[in-house]
């Protein structure tokens, strides 16, 4: 062989490379329906959608865990209404898409008309020229099968971090029992009739505690690379925080995440809350099939797997084991549940930050055997050989005259739930820089 044929070989063997890596690229690059994410995401858009073609990461800006079937709604659901919900984002974004459950459904949930836009100051009406129509599949309505969830079409829409956002769905038909997230502790609304685009609000004079129906709400955006889950109870669903507000834990720990974001050993994470009030480790909540408030160990892959983009874990669990249980809670079973939760969370990659049980003497559950189930429990957890990483909720939140009960700022008034002092303390203790690391190949 010449040396100029051997030039010309060599030429055409690194055209082909470079193609192939191309296309290896660009499919890459398209495909952002793996529920853990992508870092680059170009989705081609159907016929007619308003699908991004943006670069940037696909994370969780705000969702709530389906946690029941809202009770009066087994027969006719929302048939003949809309329902728009008000979410708030944590970080921002170019596009996003929606997630809409019929986990706790009997019959097919047909949605035949939903919408996006950002909200006004305090109340249903849309912001100007935000009103977006979602699709699914290219399609506007979609039919929801009984027992799952579909995720929207992505549409171009600047979202913008610390917002509220209004999610709208009409349904026609009767669903059976509504899936919903009891304590929103954020009002939504509900109006007569398909007033889905309506921007002016003035329709929709019913008001609602409970988000129905959405469950997640995802941005494409360069603000973050990926998510973090709290997954907990009732002091993570924020319960006792103020309605409207937006100060539970998890969302003081957001903004501190994006306040920092970058900065040293900080990662730049989005935070999105898992927590349901009434929550176990161990044992459902509820009855029915699926059970309403489902442990968390049955919930873990629903709630934490299959959230977008996931990075690490925060949970912070284990006081209702202790108060529920009619006897007496083993420790060690309950430290044995928390330990399942982190192998699984391994087993994906996925670094856990757990937090000690904050002291409730004074609540009407508080028993001296409760107690020590409680310091058992914070021992192993403060051992190291539960978490990767762990916050000490309790020694921040304690009274230092009587660590057995809540310091009386942070108490919410029933000796169990922080107020939003307390939920406040508890994200500024948290160590952001424990999010960031390798999973350890043992525990």
């Amino acid at each position: 062989m010449t040396r100029r044929h051997g030039y010309a070989l060599l030429s055409a063997i690194v055209t082909v490379i470079v193609a192939l890596s191309a296309a290896i690229y660009i499919g890459a690059a398209a495909d952002d329906g793996d529920r853990r994410g992508t870092l680059t995401a170009t989705r081609q858009a159907p016929p007619g959608s308003a699908a991004p073609a943006s670069v940037g990461a696909w994370v969780g800006t705000w969702s709530a865990s389906p946690s029941g079937a809202e009770p009066g709604t087994g027969r006719n659901g929302m048939a003949g209404r809309s329902v728009r919900n008000v979410v708030h984002t944590d970080v921002g974004g170019t596009s996003a898409r929606i997630t809409l459950s019929n986990l706790y459904g009997r019959q097919p949930l047909t949605v035949t008309h939903a919408s996006i836009a950002l909200a006004t100051a305090g109340g249903p009406a849309a912001a100007p020229g935000t009103m977006r129509r979602l699709t699914f599949g290219g399609a506007v309505s979609v039919v929801v099968p009984v027992g799952r969830q579909t995720v929207s079409d992505a549409v171009r829409i600047a979202v913008p971090p610390d917002a509220d956002v209004l999610v709208t769905t009409y349904s026609p038909t009767p669903s059976g029992p509504v899936t919903y997230h009891m304590h929103a502790r954020q009002i939504s609304y509900v109006a007569q009739g398909d007033r889905t685009e309506d921007t002016s609000g003035v329709p929709y004079p019913g008001q609602s505690p409970s988000w129905r129906y959405l469950t997640a709400l995802d941005v494409l955006s360069d603000q973050a690379v990926g998510t973090v889950v709290a997954l907990g109870d009732s002091i993570t669903d924020g319960i006792t925080s103020t309605t409207n507000a937006d100060h539970r834990w998890t969302d003081v720990l957001a903004e501190r995440l994006r306040g920092a974001a970058g900065s040293g050993d900080v990662p730049r994470y989005s935070v999105v809350n898992q927590g349901i009030s009434g929550n176990r480790v161990l044992a459902d909540g509820g009855l029915g099939r699926p059970a309403d408030n489902p442990s968390a160990l049955s919930r873990f892959d629903r709630d934490v797997l299959d959230r977008t983009n996931v990075r690490a874990v925060v949970v912070d669990l284990g006081v209702n084991d202790i108060l529920r249980d009619p006897g007496h809670a083993d420790p060690d079973r309950i430290t044995a549940g928390l330990r399942t939760l982190v192998r699984r969370a391994h087993a994906h990659g996925l670094k856990v930050v757990g937090a000690t049980l904050m002291p409730f003497e004074g609540h009407r559950g508080y028993r001296a055997d409760r107690e020590r189930v409680r310091q058992a429990v914070n021992a192993q957890i403060r051992s190291g050989t539960v978490y990767d990483a762990v916050v000490d909720f309790d020694q921040a939140l304690r009274d230092p005259y009587d660590p057995r009960r809540l310091r009386s700022d942070y108490d919410s008034g029933d000796h169990l739930h922080p107020s939003d002092r307390g939920f406040a303390r508890m994200a500024e203790v948290f160590d952001l820089t424990s999010l960031r690391g390798a999973v350890p190949a043992q525990l």
